[in-house]
């Protein structure tokens, strides 16, 4: 613990005061002559909260008075648009204006629920299995219909860059795999998809085990080779095993988010070929006189650094 620790202070005693000497509101401004006065004053207005009302008025449209075209009274951001989806579906589409679309999202999201209904008041009245199996399969096209429409929300909304960072990270929290997609980045989808499948078969495989000993271990009438004592521990080591496989989960999941957020921001680094750095003797000019220990300024012999990109 106390490298971590070591380290964690090092870097505040190091970023720290690069901030207050570069920061917005003081330090030395390289584009600053002595003779201007410094402006501590912010660089702009302090951005307003975000106010409830805005995913209202996001909606609608008003004439331009300069261009005489409509234009949205409110924008919002790809998340924020996702985020009112959750809780109501079509909002998304409305926003992107595909108004055709609603109906046909409540249709299907409606009726397959609709039907799941029926299948389960069907099981409980006669206990066939097959309406369970029914009722299960329209619950399960009522979940994708939903996530469709999610989905197509992400995918139509307009943005003027190439890639979206947000939206590779919203296609990741809905199908893991779809923003490495969207980044170009098939080979990782395996390697996300292949931990999220092993993870799974291991809360399957030690929840089951724990169930199977927990029952054990609480039935009066037990009377296998194992001792009370001895199903305690196997009852406590594997729901410790399915806890820990939980978050083993969890963490994978969340690495496929964070995954796909930055390498969507990566996405316009340059790595071609032509990056190169040349270093080679100089003449440096003094900036300013003003800052140089001696009252006569003076060149300086040095190295100069070209880079090219």
């Amino acid at each position: 613990m106390r490298r971590p620790l070591l380290f964690f202070a090092i870097s505040l005693i190091t970023i720290l005061p690069l901030k207050a000497q570069f920061g917005q509101g003081g330090g030395f401004n390289m584009n600053q002559t002595p003779s201007q006065p410094r402006d501590d004053s912010l660089s702009g207005p302090p951005k307003p909260p975000f106010k409830f009302k805005t995913y209202f008025s996001a909606l609608a449209w008003a004439k331009d008075s300069l261009s005489g075209q409509k234009v949205r009274k409110d924008t919002l951001q790809i998340g924020r648009v996702w985020s009112a989806s959750l809780f109501v579906p079509g909002y998304s589409q409305a926003y992107n204006r595909q108004f055709w679309k609603i109906p046909v999202a409540y249709g299907a999201i409606g009726a397959s629920l609709y039907m799941g209904y029926q299948n389960n008041l069907k099981y409980l009245k006669t206990e066939e299995d097959r309406y369970a199996t029914y009722r299960d399969l329209w619950y399960t096209g009522t979940f994708l219909a939903y996530l469709g429409t999610l989905l197509d929300g992400t995918i139509s909304f307009k943005s003027d860059l190439a890639f979206l960072p947000p939206r590779a990270s919203l296609f990741s929290a809905m199908i893991p795999g779809l923003g490495q997609a969207y980044n170009g980045d098939y080979w990782k989808i395996p390697i996300y998809c292949g931990g999220l499948m092993a993870c799974g078969y291991f809360v399957q495989f030690n929840n089951m085990q724990y169930q199977r000993y927990r029952n054990d271990y609480n039935n009066p009438d037990y009377a296998g080779r194992l001792t009370p004592d001895n199903l305690k521990w196997y009852r406590d080591t594997y729901r410790r095993y399915r806890d820990y496989s939980v978050l083993a989960t969890i963490i994978v999941y969340a690495l496929t988010i964070i995954d796909a957020n930055i390498f969507a921001y990566l996405q316009d680094f340059d790595v071609s070929d032509n990056l190169a750095l040349k270093i080679s003797p100089g003449i440096i000019e003094p900036i300013y006189p003003i800052h140089l220990a001696s009252t006569t300024p003076s060149s300086s012999v040095g190295l100069k650094m070209y880079i090219s990109f």
